[in-house]
């Protein structure tokens, strides 16, 4: 995203996301967990909980237990910040069933049909009311084709049941299918390149407290600011810091730099550092800030900054 840069300036307050104390970071951060097959999301962030020995920690949006694959667990003040990630896309790579053998070019042919929009009623166990709701499927490909196995991948909306659209293009074929085995490959912006496993969080957190040896922990927990990456941000001025993390509106002149973004939209409002301060409903078209005097821009929605951090 285009940055529009309104004067330079460096910022003295706060620290580049990366470089937190671990000690903040285990209250303020994600880790990216390879979810097993059998326990539940909701379980995974109890584990996670467990081997940090943090407060809580929650999971940025359900997978099935047999379900593997990219889990990003929120640590602490970071929890408050899941809401961003359930909406984010996702990417999925999974074995559809086919009930009979299909010549490759037919299952190449109706994949192409469930691309764009899709309508989906949610199966009987889930946790939405059943009726029936548009899904994006932004893309989905035949990888490989052994016998009656179809290696698929799927990238779609948040909310998008991978168990009922593999089911639904069985019955597009007339053969029917059913979801051997599916693995969640990106979801909030992560990929499986960036998991970790439970074994080795709980190793990398051995060798911090008995070892002093924090490299491998800094390395598994992100900064909570890589669930934003893809939003509009405005970034400001040291001093509009203090008041923003108090609540109040962002005027005109404590904006350094923004993206283009529509007014009603959600914005990330970051310090010079990159730090997260809140998500902001922006209240004005970005196009209109350069011409502006004085006025407001945003308002905060939920703030995630400390006023104590401006000082450390």
């Amino acid at each position: 995203m285009h940055l529009h840069t309104i004067r330079e300036e460096e910022g003295a307050i706060g620290v580049v996301p990366e470089e937190r104390p671990l000690e903040r970071k285990i209250n303020y951060g994600i880790v990216v967990i390879n979810k097993p097959a059998g326990p539940t999301s909701h379980q995974v962030s109890d584990y996670v909980q467990k081997i940090l020995g943090i407060e809580k920690a929650g999971h940025s949006g359900t997978l099935d237990p047999g379900v593997t694959g990219v889990q990003p667990v929120a640590l602490g003040d970071a929890t408050k910040i899941t809401t961003i990630t359930l909406k984010s896309d996702k990417e999925y790579v999974g074995v559809m069933h086919l009930h009979k053998e299909v010549a490759k070019e037919k299952i190449v042919e109706t994949l192409k049909k469930f691309t764009g929009t899709i309508i989906q009623m949610p199966p009987v166990k889930s946790a939405v009311k059943r009726q029936e709701r548009p899904r994006k499927v932004y893309e989905i490909k035949l990888l490989e084709l052994e016998n009656q196995d179809a290696l698929i991948r799927v990238k779609c909306e948040a909310g998008t049941y991978i168990r009922k659209l593999f089911h639904d293009i069985g019955k597009h074929l007339e053969v029917g299918a059913n979801m051997a085995q599916l693995v969640r490959t990106k979801a909030a912006g992560f990929t499986d390149k960036e998991m970790s496993t439970l074994q080795n969080l709980s190793d990398a957190v051995y060798e911090w407290k008995e070892e002093k040896n924090p490299e491998r922990l800094n390395k598994i927990i992100f900064p909570v600011e890589r669930l934003v990456e893809t939003m509009p941000k405005i970034i400001v001025s040291d001093g509009a810091i203090k008041s923003l993390t108090h609540g109040s509106t962002l005027k005109k002149p404590g904006v350094v730099a923004f993206n283009d973004f529509k007014k009603e939209e959600a914005v990330a409002i970051m310090t010079l550092k990159g730090e997260l301060i809140s998500i902001a409903r922006a209240l004005i078209e970005s196009k209109v800030i350069e011409k502006m005097d004085k006025g407001i821009i945003a308002k905060s929605e939920r703030v995630y900054y400390k006023e104590e951090w401006i000082l450390n």
